[in-house]
């Protein structure tokens, strides 16, 4: 729970810098920010040094992760928060249950309550009538939600007892990631002078959640761990309610609301 309030305030502030600054700065200045942050938390915590598996799980993370961020935060940007955000979200924990269905055989009734639920969630917080930014929003959001799911995935293979290590891999490939995009396409990067303070502090909330969901992951099961994290969409939609002013139609608040509810159901029957 303490990855999803923070990884829902910090999405909020990096699809609202977005809005008014280079998306790949934004991304790439909050993943460097990260990066040093994990490293000193790392020094301090003593971790032992990783196994080569977890080097390239952290790797692989790095990619997944970044795609997943780009997207959410273009999404966030173009769309409306309190659509894109429970969409992202609803397909992120989607994955690693997919998962666990493939490796461990088919869940509890609970969790298949939960996924139909999801289903007519989807629908719902789906319907938009305000053409085609929205839908801009939502292609990236369906691009969040594999990456940040497949990042998920990724995460739970890391070794106990690692966390620090693998968040400065994970947001230095990022890094590389977002920097090789710049470089090909000579895309604009360079964030407002201004708003770098709000950047550095959305990156160290998105590295605070991260940390949290790897501990919550080897504390317990990757499945209740990433339903009970993607709960962020609660943050995220009141804080755009609130201060944006943003309009949630009633189609859309009952949409947030099942996706939510899909969410309890999941946790709960992975759970049991």
């Amino acid at each position: 729970m303490t990855s999803a309030f923070v990884w829902g305030c910090g999405d909020f502030g990096g699809g609202l810098l977005s809005r008014r600054t280079a998306l790949f700065g934004v991304v790439l200045l909050s993943q460097i920010t990260g990066m040093i942050m994990a490293a000193a938390l790392g020094l301090i915590s003593n971790e032992t040094v990783m196994l080569p598996s977890d080097v390239a799980w952290s790797l692989l993370s790095g990619v997944a992760g970044g795609i997943g961020i780009m997207a959410l935060y273009r999404g966030l940007a173009d769309g409306r928060m309190a659509v894109v955000a429970p969409i992202t979200a609803v397909i992120a924990a989607g994955i690693p249950v997919a998962v666990g269905i493939f490796f461990e055989g088919v869940p509890a009734p609970l969790v298949l309550v939960g996924i139909a639920i999801a289903m007519v969630a989807v629908v719902l917080v789906s319907s938009i009538d305000d053409g085609g930014a929205s839908l801009s929003g939502l292609r990236y959001a369906l691009i969040a939600g594999i990456g940040l799911g497949t990042l998920g995935v990724f995460l739970a293979q890391i070794s106990e007892g690692h966390a620090f290590g693998p968040l400065v891999l994970i947001r230095g490939t990022e890094a590389v990631l977002v920097a090789g995009i710049v470089l090909a396409t000579r895309a604009a990067w360079r964030p407002r002078r201004d708003l770098v303070p709000a950047i550095a502090l959305v990156g160290v909330l998105d590295m605070a959640g991260n940390s949290a969901f790897i501990l919550a992951i080897q504390a317990g099961s990757l499945a209740v761990a990433a339903v009970l994290s993607s709960l962020y969409p609660v943050t995220t939609v009141i804080l755009a309610a609130v201060l944006l002013r943003e309009r949630v139609s009633p189609r859309n608040a009952v949409g947030v609301m099942l996706a939510m509810l899909a969410i309890g159901f999941i946790a709960a029957g992975t759970a049991a």
